[in-house]
């Protein structure tokens, strides 16, 4: 069913309408975020890194339930980037600690205040309230 099929006499059913409001917003953020290079689930990785709570690749991973690979190419680009720092964690030398860097926190504030300046009323609220 598209949104064009639907008239009065036919809702939208929720899990449909929820996929598409995802689906929405996942096409807008990643649109925005172009000017800065990164893309959302970069973004949400910088997000993470800003709060220093020493996060490793793989907790990252599991936190957004994304393949190891997956972050880890994420995590190239960024520290291409300069956004991002890697280093081997002492405790264990098979794992990276990674911390966000000081363009990196530049960037996300970029990030921020542009979705203040797109979004309206509750959204900005709640962007402003969880993300500064």
């Amino acid at each position: 069913m598209s949104l064009e099929e639907l008239t009065d006499e036919n809702e939208i059913p929720f899990c449909k309408l929820i996929s598409i409001i995802a689906k929405g917003q996942a096409i807008y953020l990643k649109h925005h975020l172009e000017d800065y290079g990164i893309n959302p689930t970069q973004l949400y990785i910088l997000f993470e890194l800003s709060d220093p709570c020493n996060l490793n690749q793989e907790e990252i991973s599991k936190m957004f339930n994304i393949n190891k690979g997956s972050v880890a190419r994420s995590f190239k680009k960024l520290e291409e980037m300069g956004l991002v720092v890697r280093e081997i964690d002492e405790n264990n030398r098979r794992q990276n600690k990674v911390s966000i860097t000081k363009k990196g926190e530049e960037t996300l504030e970029k990030s921020i205040a542009t979705g203040k300046t797109v979004f309206s009323g509750e959204d900005a609220f709640l962007l402003s309230a969880t993300y500064g």
